[in-house]
């Protein structure tokens, strides 16, 4: 599966239903080449004007499933929201 396929997939926390946004980037290890996070953007600060200041890292264990449309995790969202570290 390609970046711009995983982009295009909503993901849903497992726990409360709550719809975090889509695939913003991944991270991966550089030795294995192996995918070891998502990265979704945070909520937006006013009415979804201004940038997300948080993003959701979410750890590839956490991942549940991977559908058509939509990407399964089970996190807990205060845990997994982060600092944005944008370029």
């Amino acid at each position: 599966m390609r970046l711009c396929e995983l982009r295009q997939k909503e993901v849903i926390n497992c726990r409360d239903c709550a719809r975090l946004g889509f695939v913003g980037d991944i991270e991966f290890n550089l030795t294995t080449g192996c995918l070891e996070k998502l990265i979704v953007p945070g909520p937006c600060k006013l009415f979804g004007f201004w940038g997300a200041e948080h993003e959701y890292v979410i750890p590839w264990c956490c991942i549940k499933q991977i559908g058509p449309d939509i990407i399964l995790v089970d996190i807990d969202c205060k845990a997994c929201l982060k600092e944005s570290h944008k370029c």
